[in-house]
């Protein structure tokens, strides 16, 4: 038997998904997190999931791994002691910033206080222009004065950003190359290594951050390498990266960036398998968990990418999945402003003290609190019953909220419901119909903990009429690590007039990063028949700020034949679509130049398929569940695991299983595939019958 895992780490759980290659057969765990050491819960659970499931170790081919280390460490400020050396007058350059307000209407509200003070940044004589030329040679004796004072701070990581040095790295790999040749124990990284484009501020935030990230994510990375090898010896170790993919460990630890947004990457990636699978091109993700709800939009199943966002008040520019981020998770907690409207999130009990049901101490109403309250969670507690739920406790925290409120504690929890949702929507809609996507046109695919419990209110809210909860809807994070691939970036940055003059320097810069391209797949080792490269051209009107990603077809893996009437028409056919105009006359230009290429190690095992069943399903019990009026409904109560394709459910129920709940309201139809997936049509409204999804058997 051969096996891979994928394994995420969240706030509050570790997640575990485990597929046979031979068989098909898959194995799924949950154990709680371990903050204080986030690789104890990873070894620890790793070594469970073999026992109970008898998995032999030595034959683990692969281990996938999300983690929220470095995104912790940023919003934490734990990170390392950074040093910054920069071009002879831009030392100021990470206060100045963009002179753009963070949030519009607040005048006291200003940028994060900059990661490095302003008296650990060291200015360095020297200068390349914009066109990689050099204007003021960087000496020796130069080089000598800024290790010594590297030296004499002794940081533990330091940032080497030279103004213009993704057009000529020289003076960057002088330097570097003799800071880590001098002192090696220190980290080190350059602007034109980690993000080699022009925007300065962008391109030394990120470096910044990077160098910030290299020790917390090196200590972490090595012990749990450490852990592996003696464990696992015989499997290769990915971890993934915001951009949806997966990378060495030894990059991992020089380009720790890369795993800002690991884990809401690997559920996007994980729920875009699903909806292949199950002929769903389209589909709108909604990730909920403990402490915020993540949302993206893919079309055609095509992961969404984009290639700046900030994380943690800081700006980040690099290739990263598209999710917005709402918060409104489980753990979030109800409130009462002072004008006496009733609130919910951002804030949230995380997962200790947690929900006052958890019995840990939580004194404040949560979402949590309010689904025990309503029946739509069983008494009986999460996690197949391994953790107990306190009905009482949540309804003397509902019990203060309703009086504060002057309603009923089933009032004040349906409230928190309809609230929690709304903030849901309104991301949604962010995403979809700000952009110019009609949801009614999408399938909701909920996942996360608490997604499948409030996917039909979200869908009701959208007029959406389709939902598709994958199988293990709790552990799809996981689930993506093992379905991604390894990835990796390759650009060249540089202002190119779109004309025939240049068709052919476009066509090298190409080709260059092809070559680069073949050479990384011979070195990751990657399977020549999963070899595939895309390339996008980051394309504008000369004069404009922004630029726009425009993909080029890629026949056979090759590089395409360049005309630049073509070219032009691409561009003029992506401007239309995101402004809804575009002027043939202007004079267009490209500003970065990107290939990705992907792979994988081994092929993608065949999962085994549901039997198939013509009986009607047996419900395992029943319980009183509140939906919109006040009177409790009585509902049958299905488990996931009993489930076999061809069944059909109508609601009222609730299907219960490991790492989630799923509802189905009154007249709600469910149906189950032979992939295990759960397909949710809502009852339609009567604006809605004409245009309804639902089977012709409801």
């Amino acid at each position: 038997m051969v096996w891979t895992v994928g394994v995420d780490v969240g706030g509050t759980f570790t997640d575990f998904f485990a597929v046979d290659e031979s068989s098909g057969s898959v194995h799924v765990g949950k154990f709680p997190s371990t903050p204080g050491n986030p690789a104890e819960a990873v070894l620890n659970g790793l070594e469970v999931l073999a026992q109970e499931h008898g998995l032999n170790l030595n034959e683990l081919r692969h281990f996938s791994h999300g983690t929220t280390v470095a995104t912790n460490a940023l919003l934490q400020r734990r990170g390392g002691d950074v040093m910054l050396l920069t071009t002879a007058g831009f030392a100021d350059l990470l206060d100045i910033g963009r002179q753009t307000r963070p949030h519009m209407f607040d005048l006291f509200e200003d940028y994060p206080t900059a990661l490095v003070p302003r008296s650990r940044r060291i200015e360095v004589s020297e200068r390349i222009t914009d066109g990689g030329e050099i204007l003021i040679p960087l000496k020796q004796n130069e080089i000598e004065r800024v290790v010594d004072c590297v030296r004499a701070a002794n940081p533990q990581s330091c940032a080497v950003c030279f103004l213009f040095a993704f057009q000529n790295p020289e003076h960057e790999r002088a330097v570097t190359d003799e800071l880590r040749r001098s002192l090696p124990e220190i980290e080190v990284c350059a602007s034109s290594e980690v993000q080699p484009e022009f925007r300065e501020f962008e391109r030394f935030s990120t470096t910044v951050l990077n160098a910030y990230l290299q020790p917390v994510m090196a200590q972490y990375m090595t012990e749990l390498d450490n852990g592996l090898k003696s464990m696992v010896p015989n499997a290769s170790f990915g971890l993934n990266q915001s951009s949806g993919g997966l990378m060495s460990v030894g990059r991992a630890q020089r380009l720790p960036v890369r795993t800002a947004l690991s884990g809401p990457a690997a559920g996007v990636v994980g729920a875009a398998y699903v909806a292949g699978a199950a002929q769903r091109p389209n589909a709108i993700t909604l990730d909920m968990g403990g402490t915020s709800a993540d949302v993206a939009l893919i079309r055609q199943a095509r992961i969404p990418t984009v290639f700046s966002r900030e994380v943690g008040g800081f700006p980040i520019r690099m290739p990263m999945v598209d999710v917005e981020t709402v918060g409104a998770g489980g753990g979030s907690v109800a409130w009462v402003d002072r004008d006496g409207l009733l609130k919910v999130g951002p804030k949230s009990m995380g997962a200790n003290p947690g929900p006052a049901c958890y019995g840990l101490g939580g004194t404040q109403p949560t979402v949590t609190d309010a689904n025990l309250i309503l029946g739509r969670l069983s008494e009986d507690g999460l996690l197949a019953g391994t953790m107990n739920l306190d009905k009482a406790a949540a309804a003397t925290v509902f019990d203060s909220l309703a009086q504060s409120l002057d309603v009923s504690p089933l009032r004040a929890a349906k409230g928190v419901i309809d609230i929690v949702v709304a903030n849901m929507v309104r991301a949604i809609r962010t995403i979809s119909v700000e952009r110019g996507h009609d949801p009614r046109g999408y399938c909701l695919m909920p996942f996360g903990g608490a997604g499948p419990l409030h996917a039909r209110d979200v869908a009701r809210n959208l007029g959406i009429q389709e939902i598709l909860v994958p199988p293990a809807p709790g552990i799809i994070c996981a689930h993506g690590l093992v379905v991604s691939d390894l990835l990796e970036d390759f650009v060249d940055s540089g202002r190119i007039a779109v004309n025939a003059e240049n068709v052919t320097k476009i066509e090298q810069i190409l080709n260059s990063l092809s070559a680069q391209a073949r050479n990384w797949f011979e070195q990751e080792s990657i399977l020549d028949h999963t070899r595939a490269i895309r390339i996008r051209l980051d394309m504008r009107y000369v004069g404009q700020n922004f630029e726009l990603a425009v993909p080029l077809e890629t026949p056979g893996n090759q590089i395409p034949a360049l005309m630049v009437g073509d070219l032009q028409q691409k561009f003029f056919s992506t401007h239309e679509d995101n402004y809804g105009y575009f002027n043939p006359d202007d004079p267009i230009e490209i500003i970065n130049i990107r290939l990705t290429a992907s792979g994988r190690l081994s092929p993608l095992a065949d999962y085994r398929k549901l039997d198939t069943s013509d009986t009607a399903p047996v419900p395992s019990g029943e319980r009183e569940v509140v939906f919109r009026s006040d009177e409790p409904v009585t509902c049958p109560v299905f488990s996931r695991n009993d489930l076999k394709a061809g069944h059909i459910l109508t609601g009222p129920a609730v299907i219960d299983q490991l790492d989630a709940t799923t509802l189905l309201y009154p007249g709600d139809i469910g149906t189950v595939d032979e992939t295990a997936t759960c397909l949710l049509y809502t009852s339609p409204s009567p604006r809605d019958l004409s245009t309804s999804r639902m089977p012709s058997s409801a």
